[in-house]
This record gives C-alpha cells, sequence and structure tokens, in this order.
C-alpha cells in the first residue's frame, strides 16, 4: 500500500489546506466518553490493519464481525422485554401480553427484597415489596409466575445475581412440576456478583464464597442444564452507575476473566463451562462508539480465550451477549424524547451484532412501565428489525475508517485496563481497593460536569427546554394491598407446608456449605420443600457470613 499511502498524504495535505479556510461549530468533539474524534477518517487511520487477523469472517475467529455465519439472516435477535413488578400474579399477566404481542423471550425483574435474599415479611421489606420487581419468595410463586407459560417453549433471562442459586433453583423445579426436564431449560441467569461489588451494590456474601457459589452453577449447568447460560457477565450495570464506554468494556472483560479463572482454579475445564458464558451491554447513545465496543470485545474475548486460557473448542471463544438500551441516558424532562433515544440505541446494538436486545420504555425514569409505553419500545423493535434493513447485511459498517481505528482505539485503551488490574492483582485486589469504584465516580463527575457548562448538550434538560412544559403521563403504581397479600402468603405457605422436611433440607444445605460439595444439589432439595428464599440465604449466612464494603474518604 506504499505508493497509495503517499497519494492519501498528499491529497489529505490538498483538503487540509482548504479545510483551513472552514470555521468549525465551538465545542469539543469527541465521544460521549471522552474519546477524541478526528474530523476526517482515511485508510492511514488503519494502516496496521490486517483484515484476516483482526477482522476475518462471522462466524470465525476472532468473531469481530459477529458469532454467527449468518446473524440475522438466519435469525432475528431475541426480543426480551425486561419486565415483572407486583405479585406473581401480576407479572405473569403482563408476561402473556408482551408474548401476545411479539415478544420473543422473557425477562424478570425481581423487587428489591428478593435482589437482597429477604422474604416479603421480612422488616427490610417494609415498603418494597413487588416495587421495582416481581415479589418472589418461594417455589410457589414461581409456579404462578410461570401459570400458563411452557418453559421448553420459551427462553427466560432472570436479573438475579446473590440469591442467583436459589432463584434458578426456583426455575428449575417449576420446570419439573411443568414436566420440563432441566436438560430442556433455555435462558440465562445473570449471576454477576462481582459487578455488583464494583457498581451495583446488591450483594450478599463475601467475595471468597460468591466465587464458590459461582463456580458450583458452572459445574451444575454444565452437567444437568446444558442449554442454559449459566453467567451474564454484565457491563450495563457499570455503565448505568457512570462508567464511559471503555470503562464498561474493560471492567465487564476483566470480570469475565475472572470467572474464568475461577473456573479453572476449581478443577472445571474451560471447555465444559466457558461456552454458556455470555454477557450484558449497554446500548448507550454514541452510536458508533457503542458499535466499536461491541466489536472490540468480541475480538478481545476470543484472543483471551484462545491465547492465554488455552480453550479449544471455539464455541469457548464467542462473546454473546444481550444489550439494553440505557436507562441512564432517558429523561424525566419531555419524555416522548426517550423514545428517540431508544431507537438510536437499538439500532447501535443490532448494528453492533447483539444477540438479545431490551429497549426501555420512555417513561421508565418517572416509574415501572406501563403497557403502552412497553409496547411502544417493543413496537421499536420490530420496526427496526422489519422495515429498516438492518437486519439483511451482516456488520454492515466494517472497513469504515472511522468505526475500525474507533473499534482499535476501545481495544488499545481496555488492554490499559487489563495492565493496570494485574498490577495491582487482578479484580478482587481492585475491588477491596476501590479502584473501579472511584474510576466510575470520577467519570461521573466530568460527565455531569460537562453537562453542567453546557459543553454536552441533553436536549430537554440543558437546552431546548419547554419551561411552560406541563407533564401529562401515565404512571403505573403499585397498590400497597400487593405487599399484605404477599406477606399473607408466604406465612400462610409456612404454616401449612411439611416444616420437618424443610428444617432437615436446610440443615443439609448448611453442612455442604460448611463442606466442599456442589451446593446446587443441596438448593434444589430446599426450593422443592418449599423453603423460601430468606430462609435459604439466611442459613447460608451463617456459614459465609454477609460482605461489608469499606468506606472511601
Amino acid at each position: 500500500m506504499g505508493n497509495e499511502s503517499e497519494e492519501i498524504r498528499k491529497g489529505r495535505q490538498q483538503w487540509l489546506e482548504l479545510r483551513g479556510k472552514m470555521k468549525d461549530r465551538e465545542e469539543r468533539f469527541e465521544t460521549v466518553s471522552g474519546l477524541p474524534v478526528n474530523d476526517l477518517y482515511t485508510p492511514l487511520d488503519i494502516e496496521g490493519l490486517d483484515y484476516l487477523r483482526d477482522l476475518g469472517f462471522p462466524g470465525l475467529y476472532p468473531f469481530t464481525r459477529g458469532v454467527q455465519g449468518n446473524m440475522y439472516r438466519g435469525r432475528l435477535w431475541t426480543m426480551r422485554q425486561f419486565a415483572g413488578f407486583g405479585t406473581a400474579k401480576d407479572s405473569n399477566q403482563r408476561y402473556k401480553y408482551l408474548l401476545e404481542k411479539g415478544q420473543t423471550g422473557l425477562s424478570i425483574a425481581f423487587d428489591m427484597p428478593t435482589i437482597m435474599g429477604y422474604d416479603s415479611d421480612h422488616p427490610r421489606s417494609l415498603g418494597e415489596v413487588g416495587r421495582c420487581g416481581v415479589a418472589i419468595d418461594s417455589l410457589q410463586d414461581f409456579e404462578t409466575l410461570f401459570d400458563g407459560i411452557p418453559m421448553d417453549k420459551v427462553s427466560t433471562s432472570m436479573t438475579i445475581n446473590a440469591p442467583a442459586s436459589v432463584i434458578w433453583a426456583m426455575y428449575i423445579a417449576t420446570g419439573e412440576k411443568q414436566g420440563v426436564r432441566p436438560e430442556q431449560l433455555t435462558g440465562t441467569i445473570q449471576n454477576d456478583i462481582l459487578k455488583e461489588y464494583i457498581a451495583q451494590k446488591s450483594w450478599i456474601f463475601p467475595p471468597e464464597p460468591s466465587m464458590r457459589i459461582i463456580t458450583d452453577i458452572f459445574e451444575f449447568g454444565s452437567k444437568h442444564v446444558p442449554k442454559w447460560n449459566t453467567i451474564s457477565i454484565s457491563g450495563y450495570h457499570i455503565r448505568e452507575a457512570g462508567s464511559t464506554a471503555v470503562q464498561e468494556l474493560a471492567f465487564t472483560l476483566a470480570d469475565g476473566f475472572a470467572y474464568v479463572e475461577a473456573g479453572i482454579k476449581a478443577g472445571l475445564d474451560v471447555d465444559d463451562f466457558a461456552p454458556r458464558l455470555s454477557f450484558f451491554f449497554n446500548a448507550h447513545i454514541d452510536f458508533f462508539e457503542e458499535i466499536a465496543k461491541y466489536r472490540a470485545a468480541r475480538r478481545i474475548w476470543a484472543r483471551r480465550m484462545k491465547e492465554k486460557y488455552g480453550a479449544k473448542n471455539p464455541r469457548s471463544w464467542l462473546l454473546r451477549f444481550h444489550t439494553q438500551t440505557a436507562g441512564c441516558s432517558l429523561t424525566a424532562q419531555q419524555p416522548e424524547n426517550n423514545i428517540v433515544r431508544t431507537a438510536y440505541e437499538a439500532m447501535a446494538a443490532v448494528l453492533g451484532g447483539t444477540q438479545s436486545l431490551h429497549t426501555n420504555s420512555m417513561d421508565e425514569v418517572w416509574a415501572l412501565p406501563t403497557e403502552k409505553a412497553v409496547q411502544i419500545a417493543l413496537r421499536t423493535q420490530q420496526i427496526l428489525a422489519y422495515e429498516t434493513g438492518a437486519a439483511n447485511v451482516i456488520d454492515p459498517l466494517a472497513g469504515s475508517y472511522y468505526v475500525e481505528a474507533l473499534t482499535n482505539k476501545m481495544e488499545e485503551e481496555a488492554e490499559k485496563y487489563f495492565e493496570e488490574i494485574d498490577r495491582r492483582g487482578g479484580v478482587l485486589a481492585c475491588i477491596d481497593q476501590n479502584f473501579f469504584q472511584q474510576e466510575i465516580a470520577d467519570a461521573a463527575y466530568r460527565y455531569q460536569q460537562a453537562l453542567d457548562s453546557k459543553q454536552r448538550i441533553l436536549v430537554g434538560v440543558n437546552e431546548f427546554i419547554n419551561p411552560d412544559e406541563q407533564l401529562e403521563i401515565e404512571i403505573l403504581k403499585i397498590d400497597p394491598q400487593v405487599e399484605k397479600e404477599q406477606v399473607e402468603r408466604v406465612r400462610k405457605l409456612r404454616q401449612e407446608r411439611d416444616n420437618i422436611r424443610v428444617k432437615e433440607t436446610l440443615d443439609n444445605l448448611r453442612r455442604a456449605c460448611a463442606g466442599t460439595e456442589n451446593l446446587m444439589p443441596c438448593i434444589l432439595e430446599c426450593v422443592r420443600a418449599y423453603a423460601t428464599e430468606g430462609e435459604i440465604i439466611q442459613t447460608m449466612k451463617e456459614v459465609f457470613g454477609e460482605y461489608k464494603e469499606k468506606p472511601v474518604f
């Protein structure tokens, strides 16, 4: 390319002479994450790019262009709207509504007591039951949640982390009640405790026993629930906490590497569990930066899995991911603008090669979404899939000088973080040092400063404001009666079940926690006996203790 490069340099010099006579807008040209953006990109910006080494072909190493050979020409992404509120009966009705409207997978949102491992009648649950998701106390609730929904026909994602083993056991046991064998179940359990310590803060146990539980899930899943994704390594919540795109990319993959190393340390063969690892990324508003992030993530993961961890199964090299549009990009002001934001973010996820997608509803900054808002969000995906042509071509932006240069830049910046994390002693050491937390907090502060100074414009918030705006938006409100009914239900369950059997299963679990055996069979037995989530978690706490975060000053 020598002569061609020289000709391009000469042409660029001529253009620069012309360019020098023109005045730019008075603003900083950079991505949402603060990476500088050149005014023009040419082949000179990707001179070192080797097509076969760095891009290749879809479905082939290093998977930069996609994890399937035919991508959406074979099957569209799974449209998986995140939903759950009130009681299991309330959420069951919402799931049936979404499936009737064309949703192709379920994604369960749990309320805060469930996320934290408390039963609905625990004092700390007061006022939170069914508020931000569905209330789940026992197998009885899961049976109601999936009443009339064939579990061998639907793929389910469950956003739960610290008590993931218990909730997954309830799902497996509910399938058994329907006559669905564990090996028939498909879906994903989030099960990503490291990002809880980093960003979301809904932890229960300390890191060491938490990692043991996760590797037990890896092992149990590989043997008994082979179609299930046993973890969804999440950058979404890292981004929602205020990180940049580079930090989301680097910290998420670093967590993924830590889980791989934990599995290997536990004696598992990397190719036995790695094919069922999945990821969960944010789709923020900077269109090209997000696309570059997904492409870089696939390339980094494939290279590390093959070259560092010695995975031989090509499925272990695949970075498969779910995407959710950015909740933190939504605004309370002029909420209809959120429909537009979500559509652009969804298109970035699709052009970046996501395997499944949730589109946020315009009213989520106010409350849980109404049925109308959810339908608009789902229709956004359907229009994208069936009307825009975006799904017709695999990785259509490949070869764009800007996209390829930005993909390379994202990878380069992520590698710098990997080096720093290694220098500090690894992911767990960085959590203990509050390294991740501080990096995210600093990034969030810089972003807010840019908004306050109007260096960055947020339409309807710091510019293009409607001073006389009167919001008339329907709000989904959770009736306080929901909490009373749920509390009565769990108390009645404790009276009617076989409490001798419950005690036996909890005692067995306590002994298993103190030993080294895989915990999943014991947890399943507790669930089948109708022990509640709170009782199971409390039993595990008695052995494992609870995590306390170190304060930062």
